[in-house]
Order: structure tokens, then C-alpha cells, then sequence
């Protein structure tokens, strides 16, 4: 028998028609069994969990069959509770698959602690924008006889003065004294 007429015959055809009705039915049962599997069309709707606690954005998850992934703490931020919601991925209102992640961004407690920096013998032109760089803020200035105008004689946090190394919360205010460019009397 030739290849021609094999090609051609009753036998040949009949599995080939075999073959193309297995397939379809295949992919059928295939995408009948993922639509089950997948939850085709079955959706979540993420809620806005800016501002809350921890504990109620846990409620609210668990309701709405999503699960709850804490990522690092962000800055602090003054306009949210400590311990709080600041940023959520993905975004409230959006359409989700059930038990997927939704990631949270929490409010530390306080400002992060920043070194204080060595400004002694440095004038108040220098040390003003060097601490407000590190946004620390500048509170009371006084003055004291020293031959250094404007020259930075201590520093000073809530009455306690500071040594370079110490380590206050960003946005601290800083008392200074500086020098009155007297000569100090004997």
C-alpha cells in the first residue's frame, strides 16, 4: 500500500477524526476543571485599611477571605495612630482572588533616633543647615561672652546638654548657645 492511499483511506481518517474529538474533549474537561479550581470570575474586594490597627485591618481581611503581610515600617508619619495602616498593596477596591497577600505598611512609634552631630566650634551659619538636614529643629538660641561670634559653645535638648553621639528622635528641637564675640571677662 502506498502512502498516497493510506492518506486517504477509511482507516486513516476515522483516527484522525478519533484524535481531533479526544483533543476537544480534553480541553474541554481541562477548562471545565480549571474554572472549578481557579475560582473563575469569584473575586474579593480589598478594603481600605489606611489608618486602622493592625488587629482591625486582621478582621477585615479575614472577612474578605484575604491574608494579611506586614513589610517594614515606614517613616513615621504624625498624621496616623502609632502602630497603624499607613500604605496597602494592592490598593483598596480592588478585585482579588480569594486568600491572596495584601501587604502592609505600618506607622512605627516615634521618629527614628538620628545621631547628633559635632557643631562645637563650628559657627551658627554652619550647624543650621547640617541640623536641619538631619531635620532636627532649632529651638531657643542664648548667648555667652566668647570671643567667636555666632560660634557654637554647647547644645542642648530638653535642658541636658548633648554630647556629639547622641542620638535624639528626627524632628527634636535643639537649644544652642552660641558666642557674643566678647571677650570673656576675668
Amino acid at each position: 500500500m502506498s502512502i498516497i492511499k493510506f492518506l486517504v483511506s477509511k482507516a486513516f481518517l476515522k483516527q484522525i477524526l478519533l484524535a481531533v474529538v479526544a483533543v476537544v474533549v480534553l480541553c474541554f474537561l481541562m477548562l471545565w476543571w480549571l474554572k472549578g479550581y481557579t475560582n473563575h470570575g469569584d473575586f474579593e474586594t480589598v478594603p481600605d485599611l489606611k489608618g486602622k490597627s493592625i488587629s482591625v485591618a486582621q478582621i477585615e481581611l479575614d472577612e474578605n477571605n484575604l491574608v494579611m503581610q506586614i513589610q517594614d515600617s515606614a517613616n513615621f508619619n504624625p498624621d496616623y495612630p502609632k502602630f497603624s495602616v499607613i500604605e496597602q498593596e494592592p490598593i483598596a477596591g480592588t478585585q482579588v482572588k480569594e486568600n491572596r497577600k495584601i501587604y502592609l505598611t505600618l506607622n512605627p512609634s516615634g521618629y527614628r533616633k538620628i545621631e547628633v552631630p559635632d557643631l562645637r566650634e563650628r559657627t551658627f551659619r554652619q550647624a543650621k543647615p547640617n541640623l536641619e538636614a538631619l531635620e532636627f529643629k532649632i529651638g531657643k538660641i542664648t548667648y555667652e561672652d566668647n570671643i567667636g561670634k555666632d560660634l557654637v559653645l554647647k547644645m542642648y535638648h530638653n535642658g541636658e546638654l548633648l554630647k556629639p553621639g547622641d542620638k535624639l528622635a528626627k524632628t527634636s528641637i535643639i537649644d544652642l548657645v552660641l558666642g557674643n564675640g566678647n571677650r570673656p571677662s576675668k
